[in-house]
């Protein structure tokens, strides 16, 4: 499986434990070794993991060894991206992405549980329409 610093390997055995009961939010890249996109989005991964460590985890596991997993959760290709939030899979991404874009996507995963989202106190910046 590819190596990469910051991103922890899972299989069947420890999916629960380290996916499902984890406090923080958890992107699964479903990968494999032939994935040349997989290889393309490792670097990627380990950037996030490690500047995004107290908000997100980053795990993957290999689609070829563990395939109950992957059929579980209706991987059909590589790579799959699919983030879990207190025990329930809440967002997939399929297909590679550059950094600043897999960021925007997961914008509000990475929201703390309640938020609102951005704040709104900025729209008096905008001057109001009239028609």
């Amino acid at each position: 499986m590819i190596r990469t610093e910051g991103v922890t390997d899972v299989t069947e055995e420890t999916f629960a434990a380290e996916v499902l009961e984890s406090a923080l939010p958890v992107l699964v890249q479903f990968t494999a070794d032939w994935c040349g996109p997989c290889r393309q989005l490792a670097p990627v991964l380990g950037e996030i993991a490690s500047e995004e460590a107290d908000r997100i985890r980053i795990v993957q596991l290999d689609v070829d060894r563990e395939t109950a997993v992957s059929v579980r959760y209706g991987v059909l290709a590589t790579p799959t991206l699919m983030v879990f939030r207190a025990g329930e899979p809440v967002r997939s991404i399929v297909g590679a992405r550059p950094k600043r874009r897999l960021l925007q996507e997961l914008e509000d995963v990475l929201a703390p549980v309640g938020s609102t989202g951005p704040d709104r106190t900025d729209l008096d910046a905008f001057p109001e329409v009239r028609i």
